[in-house]
């Protein structure tokens, strides 16, 4: 059976700067995997090319086992790969609902699909602020939007890039809650984030980058029996 997502080789950069240098990585159905890498070490420009918004300069990448690569962006959300985007970036100048239904979609046709009521009882904050502006809410309620927005299209794979970045300890542990009960409930997930306590709670699977390089891939049982594996890529 093919991987939900498999990245084999991949290679891209920016103008004369090649950030990525051969990354494999495979996220099978009902998977929560991780990427995990200091700042600069190719995990956005990976999310980048599998989300078709920056084009490979090599390898390819495969959804359901067909080529995607250099897929346009609309083509990859169509396929069933959802996006949280480093930074939130909810639509400062529409409600919380207006954020919610414009994108909203169930194309691959779910039997039990992500609703505005369904989202709003998995996030009960934003049926409070309904009416409020994107840009009145607070990091973590921006978040919990964000999520709620990715979530309301249905996908088959859910990407957050940074998924805790810039957030109160309490307000964390909430988003972490809630990826918890996303994967509990089959939502196969692909999560960047430097939290690696977190991660090892709710993560199948996890691959390191280091200078654009996968240096370490394995679960989170061994990299509970041996972290210093890991945490030697991680540090500053």
């Amino acid at each position: 059976m093919s991987a939900l997502l498999s990245v084999r080789g991949l290679e891209a950069g920016y103008g004369l700067s090649q950030v990525l240098f051969g990354i494999d990585l495979d996220i099978h159905e009902g998977e929560c995997v991780t990427i995990l890498g200091r700042n600069g070490m190719g995990r956005t420009t990976t999310i980048g090319c599998i989300m078709g918004l920056l084009r490979p300069t090599g390898g390819e990448i495969l959804i359901d086992g067909r080529a995607a690569t250099g897929w346009p962006s609309y083509r990859v959300a169509k396929a069933g790969i959802g996006l949280v985007p480093e930074g939130r970036q909810v639509f400062p100048n529409l409600t919380v609902r207006e954020n919610l239904v414009a994108t909203a979609a169930n194309r691959l046709g779910r039997r039990d699909p992500w609703t505005l009521e369904r989202v709003y009882e998995f996030f009960p904050v934003l049926r409070e602020r309904e009416r409020n502006l994107g840009k009145t809410l607070s990091g973590g309620e921006q978040q919990m939007l964000a999520i709620g927005r990715a979530l309301l299209t249905n996908p088959r794979l859910l990407i957050l890039d940074e998924a805790t970045e810039g957030l109160a300890p309490l307000l964390r542990a909430e988003i972490w809650a809630c990826l918890r009960r996303l994967r509990d409930d089959g939502q196969s997930i692909l999560v960047i984030d430097k939290n690696l306590a977190a991660l090892t709670r709710i993560a199948d699977r996890h691959y390191v980058l280091e200078k654009g390089r996968v240096v370490w891939s394995g679960s989170s049982a061994e990299i509970l029996e041996n972290p210093q594996a890991v945490r030697e890529h991680l540090g500053v």
